[in-house]
């Protein structure tokens, strides 16, 4: 009888480890092992007005692992436009901090009681937006355009931006607004983040003359920078590019000099020139910075985008361009008296970030001369 119940024991222990092992083995192969899902990772594009960031934004914004959003602290600063830009930074950088956690609740004391999706500020350059579960008349692998974004998915609520978010492996956030690094410093160090920055910068020349082009659209913005009185008179472009350049100074030696352990191969710095020089090589190093995958549909379509014909004058506008030569349009059009003007300002900025000064309006014309080192 002791036999008999000590073979029964055997055969229950038996039993019980072919049912351990094909918990823990049948499932891989299977090709279905069980994994903890990954922690999002974040991406900050920091820039400033007219420096090629829309375009930038996009080549994020179009991969389908990433949730993009365009400028959110537009809505800060046009709530609070008679503040300066660092009495704002802090109300920015807790905005863009609920963002890349996808909560979206942090945009209800900005808008009306009836928000929309369609009350986000250039809430159509988001393909994440315009694809499932935002809107159901586009797929998630599609290149999509912002018109036809905005015709067809406009009507969709607000609360879709927030359950569209938590859909995706990356949240990207492209942002004008913040002009110290250092600000940023509690994201960096914030364990609930994963939080990596793109810092884009254009020629200052370049800039100016596209900002001369777009000058409504920009009064606010430049007010908030440098004050009412600063923007005023002949002066007053000069003004506000010499703070943009102060503040991409101070944010290069921030990322790249004497930085803090938490900022260690989390910084990178991108100038808009070399992009538009070799497309496909510049976006491979912002993918893999920010570890993602440069299919071939996304590589065809950065190839189009900056091989096209269009001359990128309209504010925003991120259709397909000649890229090389809207880069260098500043050098044909610009009087040399202004380029005198920004390159004094400017100065400091340019030498630390590479772009060569022109002497005379002779090399300025010269367009074998390279004024990038």
């Amino acid at each position: 009888m002791i036999k008999f119940k000590g073979v029964q024991v055997l055969m229950i222990l038996i039993v019980l480890s072919f049912g351990l092992l094909y918990f823990f083995f049948i499932p891989c192969s299977n090709n279905a092992p069980m994994k903890e899902k990954q922690s999002p990772i974040h991406i900050l594009i920091l820039s400033s007005w007219r420096s090629g960031s829309s375009f930038t934004g996009q080549i994020f914004s179009q991969h389908p692992s990433v949730f993009y959003l365009m400028e959110p602290a537009w809505h800060v600063w046009v709530t609070m436009y008679q503040s300066s830009a660092k009495v704002l930074h802090m109300a920015v950088r807790d905005l863009v901090r609920s963002v890349f956690l996808c909560d979206m609740s942090v945009f209800d004391a900005y808008m009306s009681s009836q928000k929309k999706k369609s009350d986000l500020f250039k809430w159509e350059t988001s393909r994440a937006l315009c694809s499932p579960p935002a809107c159901d008349s586009f797929s998630r692998s599609d290149i999509i355009t912002a018109g036809n974004c905005r015709t067809i998915c406009g009507r969709y609520p607000f609360s879709k931006v927030e359950e569209a978010c938590k859909t995706y492996s990356h949240v990207v956030i492209k942002e004008v607004r913040f002009f110290d690094l250092k600000v940023l410093y509690p994201l960096l160090t914030d364990p609930s983040l994963n939080l990596k920055i793109i810092h884009l910068v254009r020629d200052p020349r370049a800039v100016f003359r596209s900002r001369e082009n777009a000058v409504a659209d920009l009064i606010r913005d430049s007010n908030i920078v440098v004050g009412i009185q600063k923007t005023k008179g002949e002066m007053g472009p000069y003004n506000t590019m010499q703070e943009i350049c102060k503040s991409h100074v101070e944010i290069y030696k921030a990322g790249s000099q004497t930085i803090p352990s938490f900022l260690k191969d989390r910084y990178l710095l991108v100038r808009y020139e070399d992009i538009v020089r070799d497309p496909l090589a510049k976006a491979a190093q912002m993918y893999q910075f920010a570890e993602l995958h440069f299919t071939p549909e996304l590589q065809k379509w950065v190839h189009n985008i900056t091989h096209g014909k269009g001359q990128g004058t309209q504010a925003f506008d991120i259709g397909s361009r000649d890229a090389v030569n809207v880069s260098q349009a500043w050098r044909k059009t610009l009087p040399f008296q202004k380029i005198e003007k920004v390159q004094n300002v400017c100065k400091d900025a340019m030498d630390l970030l590479g772009y060569r000064l022109v002497q005379s309006e002779e090399e300025q014309k010269n367009m074998l001369l390279d004024l990038l080192f």
